[in-house]
């Protein structure tokens, strides 16, 4: 799977399994003049769907190298990072997410998550704000939020038969035609922005043994939830990015969570033109507003 220049493979355990994370750990990014042992961290966690990875955040992290601590996780059952064979629960991602976060950091840290996982991520930082520094975070969204019960639509539904999900993620998701059609028809606003290193990367992580089950779970909906019952909690200081064009969670899911809670989430970006993950569509705009978002969360 593809891995940025200079950057490094590692892996902490959590009760689930092995967790592989991305790092910088030589040239260009750094050297005996400007190592750093103190440097602030960001964490930057990947969402979900078939075959994602840290490969989604690889355009957006290595910008920040020089200057912070990176470290972007593959998540447990994604990418090169173990892959239980159960069904996972929205518990076994917020304990995780807290475990690789402790096992890693030191101080609070800054994170950068999309879609799902960064609203798992608030729940994390609303039962352990003491973790976080500010959040920023790419569509944000559980999935079934304001009262939609995304378990109940006719896809989720379908891959919720036995024998039959299986089927479908063999000759439907981990494909190379399959995932190619997902991010040019869904994923992605415009299609002429997918090439081929993207499909690549993503149909490496979809055919890794056992890849199904994550996967799955997600389709089925077992680890949406309604995130507009617990934003009020949110304390950390927050940005939200949201693409336009975003085909499952429309921007007006985002407002709605930023009226909520004004104090907390004190910026909300929408991108025209832009579907799901802004950070492989957009990556250099994206890094500039993350850059933007720093220093105004930081403040």
């Amino acid at each position: 799977m593809f891995q940025p220049l200079g950057f490094e493979q590692r892996s902490i355990n959590t009760s689930l399994g092995k967790i592989t994370y991305y790092t910088a750990a030589g040239s260009p990014w750094q050297d005996k003049i400007t190592a750093k042992p103190d440097r602030e961290t960001l964490v930057f966690l990947h969402g979900f769907g078939g075959g994602s990875s840290a490969y989604e955040w690889s355009k957006v992290y290595p910008a920040f190298a020089a200057e912070y601590r990176v470290i972007a996780p593959d998540l447990i059952g994604w990418g090169r990072s173990e892959h239980p064979a159960r069904n996972y629960q929205i518990e076994d991602y917020l304990t995780t997410i807290r475990d690789f976060i402790e096992q890693t950091c030191t101080e609070p840290v800054t994170v950068i998550a999309s879609s799902l996982t960064a609203a798992f991520t608030i729940r994390v930082a609303i039962a352990h704000p003491n973790l976080f520094k500010s959040l920023i975070l790419t569509t944000p969204s559980g999935l079934s939020d304001f009262g939609e019960d995304y378990s109940r639509s006719f896809f989720a539904q379908l891959v919720s038969v036995p024998i039959v999900d299986r089927l479908l993620y063999s000759t439907g998701i981990a494909t190379e035609g399959g995932i190619r059609s997902f991010l040019e028809q869904r994923q992605f606003a415009q299609s002429n922005r997918v090439y081929q290193e993207i499909v690549d990367a993503y149909l490496q992580s979809a055919q890794q043994p056992n890849a199904e089950y994550a996967a799955l779970s997600f389709v089925r909906g077992d680890l949406c939830f309604d995130l507009s019952l617990y934003i009020q909690q949110l304390i950390t200081p927050t940005a939200i990015i949201w693409g336009q064009k975003s085909q499952f969670t429309g921007p007006e899911i985002g407002r709605r969570f930023a009226e909520i809670n004004p104090q907390t989430i004190r910026f909300f970006q929408q991108l025209e033109g832009v579907g799901l993950t802004p950070q492989l569509e957009l990556p250099a705009v994206t890094i500039g507003l993350i850059r933007r978002f720093l220093a105004l969360l930081n403040q």
